[in-house]
């Protein structure tokens, strides 16, 4: 008989069936292929819509402990967390109060890059272990990214310019050719997945684009103020989004070659990043620290605001959207990440109590 999907089989001998009304059926069988339809018709279902996730999350932030009393010691955890079995998250290696992103080594999910204070934080066994990248001349790092088509190769957005390691992190140098220069601090640096060297980079006073490994620089959009994110789709390479600090949000639809606003997302005030949708290739989303979170659920031509359900005022830093599942995130300053499963109608707190988080990274398992 079906339940909610279920079906149910009795043993009988000799096998038979008979209609229990409403057109539910029994299937009475024998004891020895019970164990066979059960398998081929009950699990199925059981499992149906079940995924195992393929994807670690990892969350970069700092705690802010509040109520603290004076000379007392404290015992938050700042730096990076990993998304642990039952969705909390758990502080892995290094407390530091100044993680912004980072970037993993395809090849090798232990060996990872983090954009920090310092400048680049390198571990190579998980995050046990770190040590300092850069030298003295490359600190205050805002972005980080591997090289998914060439490892070796890492790039760093610095406050006054781009920093490349050919070896792992083991060396750095400044490669600016091209870069203007006044207002060449770099915001964001993002590698094209499909081809080894092409960059893009978003900086004080507009986008740029390299296509030999950061040898050489172009600019490809002018802008008055900040370039505060770029992502490319996860469904199109030819598809790249930038949010900016006053520009409002831009599409390029030739690989970042070109760009143009996007209607309808407003621009007085900054929107600090933008987030693809890889489970629905319709779906953006954008934070503001003003507007709150954005949602487009029909490839950008309208927007929404997502705000109902999140603490008042939404000063949301960061949001991201989990690969396997497709679950909204969104980092409320000061306050807890919040995570939406239908993609910001309705929301529950998602802990990380009391956090400014900077950053989100999911991982491929595979990778590990």
């Amino acid at each position: 008989m079906a339940w909610g999907g279920f079906i149910a089989v009795i043993e009988t001998d000799p096998p038979s069936t008979f209609n229990a009304g409403d057109g539910q059926i029994f299937a009475m069988i024998p004891s020895k292929k019970t164990f066979v339809l059960l398998a081929l018709l009950v699990l199925p279902i059981l499992t149906a819509g079940c995924t195992t996730p393929t994807h670690d999350l990892y969350l970069f932030g700092s705690i802010n402990s509040a109520g603290r009393v004076a000379g007392s010691r404290d015992t938050a955890l700042n730096g990076l967390y990993r998304r642990t079995p039952d969705g909390g998250f758990a502080h892995l290696g290094l407390n530091y109060p100044a993680m912004l992103t980072g970037s993993f080594d395809p090849r090798d999910a232990r060996v990872f890059y983090v954009a920090a204070l310092s400048g680049v934080l390198r571990t190579a066994d998980g995050g046990r272990t770190w040590r300092i990248a850069t030298s003295w001349d490359m600190t205050e790092s805002k972005s980080i990214m591997v090289d998914p088509n060439d490892p070796d190769t890492v790039y760093a957005a610095l406050p006054d310019g781009v920093g490349v390691s050919s070896d792992r992190g083991t060396t750095w140098q400044r490669r600016e050719n091209g870069l203007p220069s006044r207002g060449k601090y770099t915001q964001v640096i993002t590698v094209d997945r499909t081809r080894a060297g092409r960059v893009l980079a978003g900086c004080e006073v507009g986008i740029y684009l390299t296509e030999n490994a950061a040898k050489s620089w172009r600019q490809v959009l002018p802008t008055r103020e900040t370039v505060n994110d770029l992502q490319q789709s996860p469904h199109d390479p030819k598809l790249w989004l930038a949010a900016t600090q006053s520009a409002g949000a831009l599409v390029s639809r030739d690989g970042g070659l070109t760009w143009e606003k996007i209607p309808g997302v407003p621009s007085a005030h900054a929107l600090y990043n933008v987030a693809f949708d890889a489970t629905h290739p319709q779906r953006l989303a954008l934070a503001s620290w003003t507007y709150g979170l954005l949602t487009s659920e029909d490839g950008g031509a309208n927007w929404t605001e997502r705000n109902a359900g999140l603490p008042a005022p939404p000063r949301v830093w960061r949001t991201a959207v989990d690969p396997d599942t497709g679950r909204l995130y969104a980092a409320i300053t000061g306050r807890a990440l919040y995570v939406s499963d239908d993609f910001g109608r309705t929301w529950t707190n998602g802990g990380m109590e009391n956090s400014r988080i900077q950053g989100f990274v999911f991982v491929p398992k595979s990778a590990r």
